[in-house]
């Protein structure tokens, strides 16, 4: 199933200055989730997406643009 914010970059890295996995959509909201293990960091991070797409969605608001782009391409 294709969600909205599908459009949305979104990654969980490894933070060596707080010593956990950080999970950031920065097109839908500042700050981000965090945690020991990069897989539940990442579904913390849909939990999230999901209830900011409920808010747009409640407030009859539009999703914002997508803006942020990964910077290299795989192949």
């Amino acid at each position: 199933m294709k969600r909205k914010t599908d459009i949305y970059h979104r990654w969980v890295a490894w933070s060596e200055e707080d010593q956990t996995y950080i999970g950031r959509c920065p097109d839908l909201f500042l700050g981000g989730v965090h945690g020991d293990d990069p897989l539940k960091v990442a579904r913390e991070l849909q939990k999230v997406i999901d209830e900011w797409e409920a808010i747009y969605e409640s407030d009859s608001r539009q999703l914002p643009p997508a803006r942020v782009k990964p910077t290299m391409e795989f192949v």
